[in-house]
């Protein structure tokens, strides 16, 4: 199995081209939507992370039976760096 997404794009007047990409984004309401494939034949849509962002969320698409698929929120925290940790009761921090 391949990671390759097969691609098609359409113009306004219905002018097709394909290609393919390893994942691709589509910018939709300021942010960029990542699209790509994480193995087992599971899609994976992803939302760019923005400064200020406390966490992300990930979509996981799965094939299930015909006809059928699973979809699944997963919400992954941001990365931050030390300079903008704040210490509060519940960090275990001394």
């Amino acid at each position: 199995m391949t990671d390759a997404l097969q691609l098609i794009l359409e113009d306004k007047d219905g002018t097709q081209l394909e290609t393919s990409c390893t994942r691709f984004a589509v910018m939709w309401q300021g942010k960029e939507v990542w699209i790509q494939q994480v193995g087992n034949g599971q899609l994976m849509i992803g939302v760019d992370v923005a400064e200020g962002d406390s966490e992300y969320a990930n979509l996981l698409l799965r094939p299930l039976a015909t006809n059928l698929v699973s979809l699944e929120l997963e919400m992954e925290p941001a990365e931050l760096g030390d300079e903008d940790h704040v210490h509060g009761p519940d960090c275990n921090h001394d």
